[in-house]
């Protein structure tokens, strides 16, 4: 079998992306290689198609043990062998398993690091035959990474045990070149390709977002964006994970916690609960995430800074695996600097890591206060040539605000940290300057310094804001004590004399910034697909994966489901034409969705003859950026939803999407003018406060027959449920 044929017979798709069959091509001809792809990039697929193909036994090294259920369900779903060896299993489970890889049932066998040198594992590898060993996350290896593993060290060791040497692949979404070099000699791979893919993901939007209030900002966001679906916010340490989780369960957020300070079922259960959509949010420690493969998460918002880039990338990178617009969101405060500047000077780092993660922690504080594309930093970091100056879809290239010259300002704060002798923090170098007649002040006789009061007109958030860009532009320095303090750098004096201007974003020195996020066309991707149909199709699904105890996505993912109420396949061939759709997927499921599709085709007499994959991608590839305009001209002239959906040739779910982004634009829509009975509307509203928002089609099986899925979308819009 080639490599095209097995990627369309065992996971469904006619091509690869990129990066991916170079790399696959050389593995099979026994050659070394290292690849770094972005998350959703597709690196598993580049270690199990080969193993598919090679004769023996692959071993997959990985760190992930919360993964590697997912990945064997995922397997044994488009027909392949595969199991798992961790701390996870008791030691009856373990010894089948063992017996069960000598005798060959498996051609993917799963292990954690820790296992390796084992006298249990050593005495099992002697009796297979091993083809590939695969170190996933690779970059777990190297000690300058962010995130370390010393058992990883073992790996290299336990190559060289065995009897013939294996092909040997790494693979890692996140790796500076200086650690790409470092993971290719400590491993020991021979004349690897090296194949960086590159670590731009045009999907995700990226904002740093200097909230004064967070809790406030963060509310304000879970109610205006992406309301039914998935989120993970991450927390610096457990007593915010779960001081936070309690103030959203009290907001009737649907949150969970997780950290690993929690109980080993609770913690799992809550996992479980996020991964399976039973609930919308979960609130975690950086100890979640690495091991997710849920690619529908739609926003990443990082509650407090953490402790690098490559750690940010990583996290961040965990929303939008699926390639749909998604949010990563950096809530930013001076606190958060401390907090990592202390961990890092009370830990027993050697002098040389402990300079690497300030050096480190220094670039994101600096990410945070850029004005220039925070893609464009981020690439940076990772040795990327940048192409554009800006990548229009990050907050800072979306800003309007204009730079003010912010010189003036920064002398005062300058001097007032010189006149009180280098010896107090943020706050009280704010209250000095503010005036304050707080009894500290008065106590120390700060009120009759030179700089007290002189910025009066500033707010306390403004002045803070000029002091941390100041920290960032490395003309002060914090200190990492416990109770930080400002000092003066030998820059700064370039500042006091004049020598060098100082700029900064008007809009944060006043009121809160306001962003408007650009429409991606990946947007128009998702417009052409039967709602209601898709609602049927995912209900199925989620009955499915109840059943046999899997993720939702294991079976099929979103935007296979889209296909398929897109296209409505009704028979073998078509079915496999669905992206996503093998062999073995479509025995196991084949007959059961293509009966759904042909039933409600039946049911709602629509006409598929003239749909085609060719003429609908030509038309979503083409696009229109006057799509929503056209629309809406069409509503102004007074035109009903199918009178519309008609001149548009779209269905009706589309229309109203086209008015929703309209309105979100600034448009003003009636929504009341679709709605042709009163009583619909609140038949409608008693379904949601009876059912809840989590799923549209529970709603509609509790109401009359003639109230459709455009119907409960309307009133949800109208009343802005969301």
């Amino acid at each position: 079998m080639d490599i095209k044929h097995a990627l369309k017979t065992y996971f469904g798709y006619d091509e690869f992306k990129k990066g991916q069959q170079k790399l696959i091509e050389e593995t099979l001809k026994g050659r070394d290689v290292l690849g770094v792809m972005p998350t959703g990039g597709g690196k598993s697929l580049c270690y199990q198609l080969p193993a598919i193909l090679f004769d023996g036994v692959t071993l997959v090294i990985s760190p992930l043990i919360s993964l590697m259920k997912d990945q064997v369900d995922s397997l044994e779903e488009i027909g392949i062998e595969g199991t798992y060896i961790n701390s996870t299993l008791d030691q009856k489970e373990q010894y089948h398993r063992i017996e069960d890889v000598k005798n060959g049932k498996y051609k993917i066998v799963y292990v954690a690091p820790e296992r390796l040198n084992t006298y249990q594992f050593l005495n099992l590898v002697k009796d297979i035959d091993i083809s590939m060993v695969a170190v996933d996350e690779a970059h777990c290896i190297s000690q300058w990474g962010h995130d370390f593993r010393p058992s990883y060290l073992e790996i290299p060791r336990f190559i060289n045990s065995l009897n013939k040497r294996p092909v040997v692949s790494a693979y890692t979404a996140t790796a500076t070149k200086e650690i790409v070099d470092e993971i290719n000699r400590l491993i020991g791979l021979r004349n690897p390709l090296i194949s960086v893919v590159g670590f731009d993901r045009p999907n995700l939007f990226y904002q740093v977002v200097k909230a004064r209030d967070k809790f406030t900002y963060l509310i304000e966001y879970l109610e205006n964006n992406f309301q039914q679906e998935s989120g993970i916010i991450y927390c610096a340490t457990r007593k915010t994970v779960e001081s936070l989780t309690r103030r959203l369960q009290d907001k009737n957020i649907s949150a969970v916690a997780y950290h690993g300070g929690m109980p080993d079922d609770i913690r799992h259960r809550n996992q479980e609960d996020f991964i399976h959509n039973r609930t919308r949010i979960i609130v975690a420690t950086n100890a979640f995430g690495l091991g997710i493969d849920k690619p529908d998460i739609r926003f990443v918002i990082h509650y407090n800074m953490p402790k690098n880039m490559e750690a940010y990338y990583q996290e961040a990178g965990r929303a939008g695996r699926d390639g749909k617009p998604s949010d990563c969101i950096l809530l930013y405060s001076p606190g958060d600097i401390v907090k990592q500047k202390y961990l890092i000077q009370n830990s027993t780092y050697s002098p040389e890591r402990e300079l690497m993660l300030y050096e480190n922690l220094q670039y994101l504080v600096d990410y945070c206060n850029t004005n220039d594309c925070l893609r464009n930093n981020i690439l940076s970091y990772f040795g990327e040539e940048i192409e554009d100056e800006k990548c229009n879809n990050c907050g800072n290239c979306l800003s309007q605000s204009e730079m003010v010259d912010i010189t003036i300002e920064a002398q005062k704060i300058l001097s007032c940290i010189y006149r009180v002798r280098e010896k107090y923090g943020v706050t009280m170098i704010t209250q000095i300057l503010r005036g304050s007649k707080s009894k500290r002040i008065l106590e120390l006789g700060l009120d009759n310094l030179s700089t007290y009061g002189i910025m009066r007109e500033y707010t306390e958030p403004a002045l803070k804001e000029i002091i941390m860009t100041l920290v960032s532009m490395d003309y002060i320095h914090m200190t990492a004590d416990k109770y930080p303090v400002l000092k003066l750098t030998s820059a700064s004096i370039q500042v006091l004399k004049g020598e060098v201007k100082v700029f900064h974003k008007k809009d944060l020195l006043e009121a809160k910034q306001i962003i408007k996020k650009r429409t991606l066309d990946l947007d128009y991707i998702d417009e052409n697909y039967d709602e209601e149909l898709f609602e049927e199709l995912r209900e199925y699904r989620y009955r499915l994966a109840q059943q046999k105890g899997v993720a939702p996505f294991i079976i099929f993912h979103d935007s296979t489901l889209k296909e398929m109420a897109t296209y409505f396949p009704q028979d073998k061939e078509q079915f496999l034409n669905i992206k996503g759709v093998g062999i073995k997927k479509y025995e196991n499921y084949g007959e059961y969705f293509i009966n759904i599709i042909k039933d409600y085709v039946d049911i709602n007499k629509i006409d598929t003859s003239n749909i085609k994959r060719v003429e609908i991608e030509k038309q979503i590839k083409e696009g229109s950026k006057d799509r929503y305009d056209l629309t809406y001209e069409y509503y102004l002239e007074g035109l009903s939803l199918e009178e519309i959906a008609k001149k548009r040739d779209f269905t009706i779910d589309t229309i109203i999407k086209h008015l929703e982004k309209c309105e979100k634009r600034g448009d003003r829509i009636d929504w009341s003018r679709f709605i042709d009975d009163p009583n619909k509307e609140k038949k409608i509203l008693w379904a949601i406060d009876e059912i809840g928002l989590d799923r549209l089609k529970p709603i509609k099986d509790v109401l009359p027959e003639y109230i459709s899925y455009g119907d409960i979308k309307i009133v949800i819009i109208k009343n802005k449920l969301k």
